[in-house]
Formats: structure tokens, C-alpha cells, sequence
């Protein structure tokens, strides 16, 4: 009984001396097990998000590969309206994969992406212009006033597929590849310009070699390309499918539009409604805000442009020139709500 008694109390006396022991270790200690605790959950989360990422790229990268052989056949083959059609669709289709995809791929993946988009949109049009019938000659009088035309006015192209990146070749460049476009102006300085909703409705509109100028498109064009423009404020309603700026700084720009690309940019503000992401190359000085321009019948553009009214990505920039995912890119930021007051009129 005795030597009972004197194990249970040697018991007591080692838990007591464990409590004791516990209350001794020092507060800073058991607040680093906890940090250590927490950062290896963050890093075995990191590590299955990055195995799910790593799944919908290899997913990617095979569908893309089979949809894209599958539209090079395509084009490749016997050329008919038919399967100028077909391979229409499979480009939009292909052209959602990648929008639906720009949200885990890296930068290399996406650019990639959108090249071997660009290059098949080229061959399609190309393929567009073989078939069409040839054009006899004919002699043409030509106007005195016509070197003095400051709108480009060229015979519009089949519509480009939903959603294609406008390649970033130079203009002698898109007309031997077959691309043309519907209207715009250029070699202007100073001047306020504007398009009705019924001139511009589903055209490619190039806006080119602007020097503070003003430029109001009213409507729902089908693409925007601004080229060497200066200092000039431009304000466009939803596009349906890409905008791309070139060679242009000191910019304001206001536009909805499913892709929007930036090359060799400088200093600009961007005002923007975009589905899927904005795309920065070789820019610096570009700031981001969302789109706040207005006119009557804004609402029916929208509704005939096919963007959704609801969905704004204008805060998700890819830079292809900054791949560091940890570190924010120095060449676009957001722009300071203060900044954002801009007058449209």
C-alpha cells in the first residue's frame, strides 16, 4: 500500500512538473511553433493549388494542340465556303479556350497561345481572299481631292472570328496577308472627331498617326486599332472583340472590349471593361481604371456587342515583360481614384 501510494504521488509530482515545465517555455518560443505550423499549411497548400494548376495546363495544352491541328487541316485542304465556315468556328472556339484558360497559365503559355492564334487568323483570311472571285479590270477616274481624304475608307473584310487577337505586324504587312480595314482617320492634329453608331457598327476601325486629337466612336465596332496616335483622347463603345494599341504615350483611352493588347505604349490611361485580360509588351507609365464613358444607347450596344455587362477583369494585367508573379510589375499600376474624374465632353 505504502509503495502504492508513493508511485501515485511520484505520478502527480512528474505531471505537476510537466505543467510547470510547460509554463516555463517562453511565449516567444511557442508563438514561432505556431508561425512554423501555419507556414508548412501554406506551403502544403501552395503545393496542391500548384498541382490543380499544373492539371488545367497540361488539360490546355492538350486540347489546344488537337483543336489547332484539327483547324490547320482545315486550311490545309480543298478550300469551300463550307469549311472556310468550319474553320471559323473551330478559331472562336479555340480563341474561348484560351480566354477561359488566361487565368492559370504563365505568361510564356498565353503568349504562345496568342501567336499561334494570330498566325491562324492570318492563314484564314488569306484562304477568305483566294476565294473570293477575281475582279476584272477597269480604268478609274481618280479625284483631285482624293490625297486630301482623311479617313480611311478601304472595302470591308469578312468579319474576323470572335475574340482574335489583332496581330502586331506592321500595316504593308496586314494588307499582304489579306487584312483591310473598314473606316477610321488619320493624319490629323488638333481636331475633335466622331463616328455614329451606324458608320461603325461591327467594323474594324483604325485610328492612325493622331496628334491631339479627340475621337468619339459611338456604337459597337467589331475591332479598334489605335497606331501612333499623340496626346489624344479617344472614347469608344463596346467592341466585340479586340482592341490593340501601338506605338502611341500621353493617352486617355475609354473602351469595353473582350481583349485588349498594349505594345511599346507609354504614359497612358486606360479606362476599361474587358471580359477577359489586358495585355501589356514593351509599355511603361500605363495606368488602369474602370470604364465610366457614357452616351445615350450605351445599353443596346452592349447588348449587341456580346460582352458581358457584368464581368470586368480591368485590374487583371498580364505584363509580357515582367514574369515575376511575387513582385508587381513597374510598368502599369492602377490609377488613383482621385485621378479618375476625367472630363468626356
Amino acid at each position: 500500500m505504502e509503495s502504492a501510494g508513493c508511485s501515485a504521488t511520484a505520478v502527480g509530482n512528474r505531471d505537476m512538473g510537466s505543467q510547470r515545465d510547460l509554463s516555463l517555455v517562453p511565449e516567444r518560443l511557442q508563438r514561432r511553433e505556431q508561425e512554423r505550423q501555419l507556414e508548412v499549411e501554406k506551403r502544403k497548400q501552395k503545393r496542391q493549388n500548384q498541382e490543380v494548376e499544373e492539371e488545367k495546363s497540361d488539360f490546355f495544352a492538350a486540347a489546344f494542340s488537337r483543336e489547332r491541328a484539327a483547324l490547320e487541316e482545315l486550311l490545309e485542304g480543298e478550300e469551300s465556303v463550307e469549311r472556310l465556315e468550319e474553320a471559323t468556328s473551330r478559331l472562336q472556339g479555340l480563341q474561348k479556350l484560351l480566354n477561359d484558360s488566361v487565368l492559370f497559365l504563365a505568361p510564356y503559355d498565353l503568349r504562345q497561345g496568342q501567336e499561334a492564334l494570330t498566325h491562324l487568323q492570318a492563314a484564314l483570311a488569306e484562304r477568305r481572299q483566294e476565294l473570293q472571285p477575281k475582279k476584272r479590270f477597269a480604268f478609274k477616274t481618280r479625284r483631285k481631292d482624293a490625297a486630301l481624304a482623311t479617313k480611311v475608307d478601304t472595302a470591308p473584310v469578312a468579319p474576323a472570328a470572335e475574340g482574335i487577337m489583332s496581330p502586331s505586324l506592321p500595316l504593308k504587312d496586314e494588307e499582304a496577308l489579306g487584312f483591310s480595314w473598314a473606316c477610321g482617320f488619320s493624319n490629323l492634329e488638333f481636331q475633335v472627331l466622331e463616328k455614329r453608331a451606324d458608320e461603325v457598327h461591327q467594323r474594324d476601325i483604325l485610328l492612325t498617326e493622331l496628334s491631339n486629337c479627340t475621337i468619339k466612336l459611338y456604337g459597337n465596332p467589331n475591332t479598334l486599332r489605335l497606331t501612333k496616335a499623340r496626346s489624344c483622347k479617344v472614347l469608344c463603345g463596346p467592341v466585340s472583340t479586340s482592341v490593340f494599341l501601338e506605338d502611341c504615350s500621353d493617352c486617355i483611352l475609354a473602351v469595353a472590349c473582350q481583349q485588349l493588347r498594349l505594345h511599346s505604349t507609354t504614359n497612358t490611361r486606360v479606362f476599361l471593361q474587358v471580359t477577359s485580360r489586358a495585355i501589356v509588351e514593351d509599355c511603361s507609365g500605363i495606368q488602369f481604371a474602370p470604364y465610366t464613358w457614357s452616351y445615350p444607347g450605351i445599353e443596346k450596344d452592349f447588348q449587341g456587342s456580346g460582352l458581358d455587362r457584368s464581368k470586368n477583369n480591368w485590374t487583371n494585367v498580364d505584363d509580357f515583360n515582367w514574369l515575376a508573379r511575387d513582385v508587381a510589375s513597374p510598368n502599369w499600376s492602377i490609377l488613383p481614384e482621385e485621378e479618375r474624374k476625367i472630363q468626356w465632353d
